[in-house]
């Protein structure tokens, strides 16, 4: 009640507030449990609303609100890669991985059967969400090795560095979910430099048989601090090479 002794008026949402609405109560939802253990009636509650209400946004039921969510996620994944182009290379590398490990922190579960599939709410077009989050990653992480970004006119980067980004874009996604499953171990921190260092190895390995990789790692190495993640990685991995010289 008011000072006057009347209700107070009910705000009405826009169609569009909504709808951000129901979507944010099915992804908080969906970021805990799969999502096929998921109801209407969860997301109803959740919201404060009404199940008929619900289904006015969403007439395709769940699974319409399921891909509105997923989109809705992907757009976060999508932004935890994007970085400005400064400073050495593995520091933007850390800087997007603390963004994404976060997310999957927050959204254990829900990224969980997001990515290993098996979900009954899963079609060709929940796949290709999900595959245009990979793809975006891998352009991003080639933006930042000197290509232009996807869209743009600009040399496209060759076959073995896109195979070599992208496998390591897998690589992220199925560590996340070991560590999802090992029960968020080792730390955040520890996994993120395990992965900025897993790049590089990726990228040094290609580098040994790609004359572009080659002439791209020498660039980014060249800006790199002595003391920083490849310094350390390098006098981390010497000591384990010096002891198989007689491969050389």
């Amino acid at each position: 009640m008011s000072s006057s002794g009347t209700a107070p008026a009910y705000r009405r949402l826009t169609v569009d507030q909504r709808r951000t609405q129901l979507i944010a109560a099915a992804l908080g939802l969906f970021a805990h449990r799969p999502p096929e253990d998921v109801s209407l009636d969860d997301v109803a509650a959740t919201a404060g609303v009404s199940r008929p209400l619900v289904y006015r946004y969403f007439p395709g039921g769940k699974q319409q609100l399921y891909e509105a969510g997923l989109r809705r996620a992907a757009d976060e994944l999508e932004q935890c890669f994007a970085q400005a182009q400064t400073g050495p290379l593995t520091q933007r590398l850390a800087a997007a991985l603390d963004r994404y490990l976060a997310f999957v922190d927050e959204h254990d579960a829900g990224f969980m059967a997001l990515l290993q599939g098996g979900s009954v709410v899963q079609t060709s077009r929940t796949h290709a969400i999900v595959d245009k989050v990979r793809r975006a990653a891998a352009g991003q992480i080639l933006f930042h090795l000197g290509f232009a970004a996807e869209g743009t006119p600009g040399d496209r980067p060759g076959l073995r560095l896109r195979m070599t980004v992208r496998n390591w874009i897998t690589v992220v996604e199925g560590t996340s979910l070991i560590w999802l499953d090992e029960d968020k171990q080792p730390p955040l921190g520890e996994l993120r430099d395990w992965l900025v260092d897993h790049f590089l190895a990726l990228l040094l390995a290609t580098a040994a048989g790609d004359a572009e990789t080659a002439g791209i790692v020498r660039h980014a190495l060249a800006i790199e601090d002595r003391e920083g993640p490849v310094g350390d990685l390098a006098r981390r991995v010497l000591p384990v090479v010096a002891d198989a010289g007689h491969l050389i």
